[in-house]
């Protein structure tokens, strides 16, 4: 891996909460910074217990930007289409060194909670 990121990256925890409270939707997001001064073209595949995968391709993160991609707007993330309430894992692929974030904002109940954490970059 380079100081500045990886060209893969795997998130093996995701789950959509179903269910949200308040003005905040349940959702999540795969956070994509691209260090690097060309354009990042990004491919995702999400892995499921009990289904095939799903592909999202054609995601663009500029170069020096960063993208937040909602897992539950398939338009953000390459044409996906991600269940709610259903566990996940996603392999994010990138033609350049990116840094990828993974984040989980839960309203199911009052107390919401919000989650984030790094994903696990593989070296190639």
């Amino acid at each position: 891996m380079s100081s500045e990121g990886a060209r893969v990256w795997i998130v093996p925890d995701g789950f959509i909460p179903e269910r949200s409270t308040g003005g905040l939707e349940s959702h999540e997001a795969i956070c994509v910074l691209n260090p690097s001064r060309s354009d990042a073209r990004i491919s995702l595949t999400f892995y499921f217990e009990d289904r095939e995968p799903v592909r999202g391709e054609g995601v663009v993160v500029p170069a020096e930007r960063t993208r937040h991609l909602r897992t539950d707007r398939p338009e953000e993330v390459g044409g996906a289409e991600v269940p709610r309430g259903v566990p996940y894992a996603v392999r994010v692929e990138s033609d350049v060194p990116v840094v990828v974030q993974h984040s989980r904002m839960d309203t199911g109940q009052e107390a919401l909670a919000l989650m984030s954490v790094l994903g696990h970059p593989v070296e190639r």
